[in-house]
């Protein structure tokens, strides 16, 4: 972009949107859009979510009121949305399917078995917000947002940038903020679908005080298809575009930290960290692509390692294997936990059995109450 103060304001901000859709692009998102701030529709569904108690035990779902809801109650003077996308369906990884119908394996999201996503997109957006920055030095016109800011600096003539990125860090509704930046629509099961790339993608965002360029909405693509809604293995898709987290299996081995609720566990099956079933039978998914984002590719073994073995890591392992990962943050006794339940719905074998009874004196009352419900199982003969 070059330097004009013959330019007026809104012409260079067009500018401006346009170049960081190119940044965007150079620094490996895969998608870049701008909207504004205005989410009404979206939170008058989100408050209704709430009063259902859809949201369980995530209690900072509600705690922050309407700064989820109306982005410049979270960040001062912030105009618009830099909304970006990333694929991350990783290269070479087992096949899903395959692993959950084998009862001996270890099923984990697909988004976590690389590097923790946090890490990677908060570090491109900075780098994106350094670019937009850097362009922003180099104009001198009236400045339509003066202030000082985290990101900002400068003299009366340059526009001073204020910014915050985030990453599935705070109270943000990134969905919506996707949908109206023209990223996708919010699908049935709740996540953003991309007409060309379907739903295996992260979302981030950046809140600024520019008064950037907007990108038209995306428009609901799906149809009468209710896919998601009849695989979904806890039947959490409570209606289209509405999920009963409290059913939902990565709320329940993700988020929830204390005892799984009896009646679900048998659902559960082998799936010890999130759950991609919506996902795998969208239509849409069809059109997906792999990542070309490395740091998203397969870390030890995850895509295809056995419920025993992760069961017998010490926590040292666990905390060695899981390094930079995003499962890291649920901890070693709720992995336990997890897997105990794996365990417990997979096929009896005297190795299941022994590896469950190695750890029960040993266990905190929670995971033991999980390890015994396995064994019970087991021994009963009714698996």
């Amino acid at each position: 972009m070059t330097d004009s103060t013959t330019q007026p304001v809104n012409l260079q901000m067009q500018k401006l949107s346009a170049s960081i859709k190119d940044w965007g692009l150079a620094l490996g998102f895969n998608h870049v859009g701008i909207t504004d701030t205005d989410l009404h529709e979206a939170e008058a569904r989100h408050q209704d979510w709430i009063k259902k108690g859809f949201h369980g035990e995530m209690d900072y779902m509600a705690k922050h009121g309407i700064k989820r809801t109306r982005p410049a109650e979270l960040v001062p003077k912030t105009l618009r949305v830099i909304s970006v996308r990333m694929d991350y369906l990783p290269p070479n990884a087992a096949d899903s399917e395959s692993i959950l119908h084998n009862g001996e394996k270890a099923f984990i999201s697909r988004y976590a078995l690389g590097r923790d996503y946090h890490k990677v997109m908060r570090s491109r957006l900075q780098k994106l917000c350094e670019k937009i920055q850097a362009e922003l030095s180099t104009l001198n016109i009236p400045s339509p947002c003066e202030g000082e800011g985290q990101g900002g600096g400068g003299d009366k003539t340059t526009p001073v940038f204020e910014y915050r990125v985030f990453t599935d860090s705070a109270p943000v509704l990134e969905v919506a903020l996707a949908e109206k930046a023209g990223l996708g629509w919010r699908g049935k099961h709740t996540l953003l679908i991309n007409k060309d790339r379907g739903s295996w993608f992260f979302l981030g965002e950046i809140y600024t005080n520019l008064p950037l360029a907007t990108d038209a909405p995306a428009s609901n693509h799906c149809g009468t298809c209710s896919s998601c809604m009849e695989v979904c293995p806890t039947q959490a898709i409570t209606a289209p575009y509405e999920v009963d987290a409290r059913r939902c299996i990565s709320y329940l081995t993700i988020e929830l930290k204390g005892s799984i609720p009896l009646a679900l566990r048998p659902l559960i099956g082998n799936r010890v960290y999130g759950c991609d079933d919506c996902q795998l039978f969208c239509p849409w998914n069809k059109f997906a692509e792999i990542t070309r984002e490395t740091d998203f590719a397969v870390r030890n073994g995850l895509d295809d390692i056995s419920l025993i073995d992760c069961f017998n890591w010490s926590e040292d392992a666990f905390k060695a294997n899981m390094a930079g990962s995003a499962i890291y943050r649920i901890g070693y006794e709720q992995w336990l936990r997890n897997i105990a339940i794996g365990l417990g719905n997979a096929k009896t074998s005297p190795e299941i059995v022994a590896a469950l009874q190695s750890r029960l004196n040993e266990a905190s009352e929670m995971l033991r109450e999980h390890i015994s419900w396995a064994l019970d199982k087991h021994l009963a003969g009714n698996i």
